[in-house]
């Protein structure tokens, strides 16, 4: 790690949780942002560099990325702020790392790695909560069966007190909240409702209650195991879910998703140290076969935002330590299907192989 590196967003909810983690671990990132009144703080507190810019021009964001060896990315909604970052990166040869869930960045991102493999750039999207603990899962899953023609994925959020997101987090929600959910159907990504399908999902904690989601992993588990038929579930209750997929249509409208992304920046922030502290997730996967057999895992990790901060900062490290190769990369790809057991407090449950059993 002789090339210094970029914490871009550092004074976001995640973002401070990074430095916080970073600082920790013996990790000086040069602190950057669009505010120099929220950046300075932060700076001046750990004693670091800081630069200042937005991501509107080119020129700009160029050369303040000079000298870096990598760029931590973490200011969504990345729908916005991923490609002008990750063409920047690519001009001055810095590795791109960030923490989006989005899946439509991640498909962007992997039809560049012929480009970024001629800049030196390993660009490694999704490095924290979104999507390291399911890409490892479904990697764990192809491995186990590798004749496998569907994947599904699920996960869930227990214990914790007050907000469960961050205004960052919340913000990217209601950006993507009028269209639905997404599946991935033939290696066809394809538009469906939240309520496509509402199973109960038989975690180790017990069955829950589960919608379709617009998750990541319906590019990255895709990229990462080559099965062409996946679906992401989320433990959540289905009345809300049908009343947003009513909203459909009001959803898509700009001047209200602006007005409500406004609410939330002015009044949340999100979880506190002590919900972070006691939540955990919970996770499941499956894959299947033609033959009518199917393979399960299970496990759990720490709550999504402080996995995110062990994460996103581990796969920083072996990036930096030259431990991946230029191009586009998934997590599992870049460090292999047990990256996620090396995050503080994971645990996978081996492999239970049977005959395949539809879910309630």
């Amino acid at each position: 790690m002789d090339r210094p590196w970029m914490l871009y967003g550092a004074n976001g909810y995640t973002g401070r949780l990074i430095l916080d983690l970073a600082i920790e671990r013996g990790l000086r990132p040069v602190l950057a942002g669009r505010s120099a009144e929220k950046i300075k703080p932060l700076a001046d507190k750990h004693d670091l560099e800081m630069r200042i810019f937005d991501l509107d021009e080119a020129a700009k964001v160029e050369s303040n990325l000079e000298g870096m060896g990598a760029v931590l990315h973490a200011a969504g909604p990345y729908s916005q702020t991923s490609r002008p970052m990750v063409l920047g990166c690519m001009a001055t040869g810095a590795h791109y790392l960030d923490i989006t869930g989005e899946y439509h960045v991640f498909e962007r991102i992997m039809k560049v790695s012929d480009k970024a493999k001629a800049a030196g750039v390993v660009l490694l999207p999704g490095v924290g909560f979104d999507v390291v603990p399911t890409d490892c899962i479904a990697a764990m899953l192809k491995a186990e069966m590798p004749e496998a023609n569907s994947l599904e994925l699920a996960f869930g959020a227990f214990g914790g007190k007050g907000p469960s997101v961050s205004k960052g987090t919340l913000k990217t929600m209601i950006e993507g909240a009028g269209y639905g959910a997404v599946i991935r159907r033939n290696g066809k990504i394809v538009n469906v409702p939240f309520t496509y399908k509402t199973p109960h999902v038989p975690f180790k904690k017990g069955a829950h209650r589960c919608v379709t989601l617009a998750w990541g992993d319906v590019s990255t588990a895709y990229h990462s195991t080559g099965i062409e038929n996946i679906i992401v579930y989320s433990v959540m209750p289905v009345a809300p879910i049908r009343v947003m997929g009513w909203l459909g249509p009001i959803m898509r409208i700009p001047p209200v998703v602006r007005f409500l992304q406004s609410r939330v920046e002015k009044n949340m922030d999100g979880p506190d140290e002590e919900s972070r502290k006691t939540s955990v997730t919970a996770l499941w996967g499956r894959v299947k076969n033609d033959q009518g057999e199917q393979v399960v895992i299970t496990g759990e990790t720490r709550g999504g935002y402080s996995f995110t901060a062990d994460s996103s900062l581990l796969a920083l490290v072996k990036v930096l330590n030259g431990e991946v190769e230029p191009g586009s990369w998934t997590p599992s790809r870049a460090f292999g299907k047990n990256f996620v057991l090396e995050t503080d407090g994971a645990h996978i449950d081996p492999p239970v192989r049977g005959p395949f059993e539809p879910l309630l």
